[in-house]
């Protein structure tokens, strides 16, 4: 009688952030993508592409108030986490925004060292961090009032800013839940500041607008 070896067939690994960046900056520069196929292509990770594209705007010298849309997004992000959604919702005129791929090439030429940083450090472990019922949440609320924040005209916030939400979104794409705690305490620690700070934000606010 003949042995039956049956071979579990190996699940494929996930992309990596730097992967991923790497794949939507392969083309021509000219040519333009939009959102919402950008996320239906990486539909199990596409809150973490979400946020990622969504911070792109802060790295990247463009006009200013740049900050207020990329905020604006990041709080709609964070509330669909409370809502629980399975994959990003998009306005249509959002989800059929086009972004060139000349941007996401400076986005790689510019944070491309960072990246394989990141990749060296991250992988996917500590899910519960992830997908706990609390613990989503938890990342919703703060996404929410970040991008709040962000949305604020402070000077010299947006690379600040920009780099916590990374943070989040790496955790998001990698599926790293201890890289999702470290970005809970950058976020707590920037939203103190914010409080901590907030007459003195007050007032820059009002003098800007009167």
């Amino acid at each position: 009688m003949l042995g039956i070896h049956r071979h579990k067939e190996k699940k494929p690994q996930p992309i990596t952030t730097r992967a991923l960046v790497e794949e939507l900056a392969t083309g021509n520069p000219d040519d333009a993508l939009t959102l919402g196929e950008l996320l239906d292509r990486f539909s199990e990770r596409s809150f973490g592409l979400f946020l990622l594209i969504v911070m792109l705007p802060t790295f990247i010298p463009i006009p200013v108030g740049v900050g207020a849309i990329s905020g604006g997004l990041t709080s709609l992000i964070g509330l669909q986490f409370l809502a629980r959604f399975e994959h990003p919702w998009l306005p249509r005129f959002i989800a059929k925004h086009e972004i060139h791929r000349h941007r996401l090439i400076s986005f790689r030429d510019r944070m491309g060292k960072w990246l394989d940083r990141i990749e060296k450090l991250t992988k996917p472990r500590n899910q519960g961090m992830l997908t706990h019922p609390i613990a989503h949440a938890f990342t919703g609320l703060l996404l929410v009032i970040l991008g709040a924040a962000l949305s604020l005209p402070l000077p010299l916030t947006n690379y600040p800013f920009g780099l916590v939400l990374l943070a989040f979104a790496f955790a998001l794409i990698e599926r790293d839940g201890r890289l999702m705690i470290l970005a809970w305490i950058a976020g707590l620690a920037e939203i103190a500041m914010i409080v901590g700070f907030s007459s003195q934000i007050v007032g820059i606010v009002t003098k800007i607008f009167t």
